[in-house]
């Protein structure tokens, strides 16, 4: 999932450190082998396209488990499947590590809109992830259409004040890498229910942020401030009702009744997972890292169980092709990534409090697509040496080393100076179903979900005997 980063409070009492990582077995001294990489990522890619279980156990987590919410009995659940799932390819290093996560519970949410002379219509909706509800009640009010700043900034103090705020704002199509897109309307202080609040309004509604042209809502994370006087209730609708709503304000006045019965309630734990492969040269770190949890709406497939089942995959063929790795190769299942963020941070926390050397991160969070390179943020002598590996990656359609952002799971790392990277695929299609209830199985091509697989099973075969 993309994500709109902010700083958290870290939940780092002791009790969540004090969990013991179960003991390593000496580091056996090894000498340095040369390699044909040619012939090694053949090997590699052998392997997984022909034996990989990604597919399989991507069906597992999305159809036998579902939803798997942060602070819900499905995200423990997972936990417990991807114990199981690392156990049963070998890997014997498992633990886990609690993380802060917020018990938030959606509840019963409606919307309805109705014309001067009209009848209510009732809209297809999803509130903000963390969003505060109606308590149950009817909330009652005009609809005042903003599509951007300068309109939000020409409003007179009060002329706002009881209304509800529509947003119709597109993300932009002239923008090919939809990441980027995304982004970009993300961070619009338009959508944000604390800007909205301090006009004196009462609810924000937004359209979807989305590439489909359907009327599936997508959820979005909501991010109040420290400082809010008033927590208003924030909600997403799908392309066409937005389309439609917009249509209607420009010729009259639409009242807008909203009920949500969403609710805080306080925090719990939930558990990272990392399994590790031990390095036989020393113990430093080569990490990759995906999201465990879920939207609670959703089979959570291209966000992120593809993530999941491809970095369980990197080790499997490590085991199965009987990789001697030089470095520990670790994979962390990050916990309330969608409504919270506190897994990554806690594990940053972790790496920073026990001083572990880690020597490159992987994040995978785009979808299972076609692979088509990695975004390196690092330093420039490390962009260069990986730069000098491409030929090895374009017989397999990677090519694109030049971004150079990676704002996954993992992106916490870049404090402690740590390499960072992140799979690249084609997008184009992620954002149909990101965050919504579209966001299913059937969605995820068994070859792309492979290739993905085996580009960073390469990649970290490469770091691992060169760095």
């Amino acid at each position: 999932m993309k994500k709109i980063f902010i700083i958290l409070p870290l939940f780092l009492s002791g009790f969540l450190f004090s969990q013991k990582k179960p003991q390593k077995k000496p580091v056996k001294k090894t000498t340095v082998a040369k390699f044909n990489y040619h012939d090694e990522f053949r090997k590699i890619s052998d392997e997984v396209m022909t034996n990989g279980t990604a597919y399989e156990n991507l069906g597992e987590l999305t159809k036998g488990i579902g939803p798997r919410f942060s602070a819900t009995p499905g995200y423990i659940k997972a936990v417990e499947w991807a114990e199981k799932k690392l156990k049963s390819i070998g890997i014997e290093m498992i633990w886990r590590m609690e993380a802060k996560a917020p018990v938030w519970i959606r509840g019963r949410e409606s919307l309805q809109i109705k014309t001067a002379n009209g009848d209510w219509k009732n809209i297809r909706m999803l509130s903000f992830g963390n969003s505060e509800g109606t308590g149950g009640k009817d909330l009652t009010g005009e609809i005042v259409l903003i599509n951007s700043t300068s309109e939000l900034n020409a409003m007179s103090i009060g002329q706002l004040k009881d209304k509800i705020v529509f947003v119709n704002l597109p993300m932009d199509p002239k923008i090919i890498n939809t990441n980027d897109s995304y982004l970009l309307t993300a961070k619009s202080k338009l959508i944000s229910a604390s800007v909205i609040a301090k006009t004196g309004a009462k609810a924000l509604i937004i359209r979807s942020l989305t590439t489909a042209m359907d009327d599936t809502p997508h959820a979005k994370m909501v991010y109040y401030e420290p400082d809010d006087k008033v927590r208003i209730p924030a909600l997403s609708i799908g392309v066409r009702s937005a389309d439609e709503l917009e249509k209607l304000l420009k010729n009259q006045k639409v009242t807008a009744k909203l009920n949500m019965t969403a609710q805080s309630k306080g925090d719990t734990t939930n558990p990272n997972i990392i399994a590790e492969i031990q390095g036989k040269k020393d113990s430093k770190v080569i990490v990759l890292g995906a999201q465990l949890d879920s939207w609670d709406f959703g089979e959570g497939a291209i966000d992120d169980g593809t993530g999941v089942a491809q970095c369980i995959e990197v080790l499997r063929t490590f085991k199965a092709l009987g990789i001697e790795n030089n470095h520990t190769i670790r994979v962390v299942f990050y916990a309330n990534s969608e409504n919270g963020g506190q897994g990554r941070e806690m594990y940053a926390a972790y790496v920073k409090k026990k001083q572990e050397k880690h020597v490159f991160a992987l994040g995978t969070d785009a979808g299972g697509y076609s692979p088509r390179g990695f975004s390196l943020d690092m330093p420039p002598q490390r962009r260069r040496q990986i730069f000098e590996w491409k030929n090895y990656f374009l017989p397999y359609g990677v090519y694109d080393f030049d971004q150079t952002e990676a704002i996954q799971d993992i992106s916490p790392l870049k404090k402690l100076d740590i390499p960072l990277a992140e799979l690249v695929v084609d997008t184009q299609r992620y954002f149909d179903y990101h965050h919504s209830e579209q966001d299913t199985f059937d969605k995820v091509n068994k070859r792309e979900l492979l290739l993905g697989a085996t580009a960073m099973t390469q990649l970290i075969f490469m770091i691992d005997k060169n760095w």
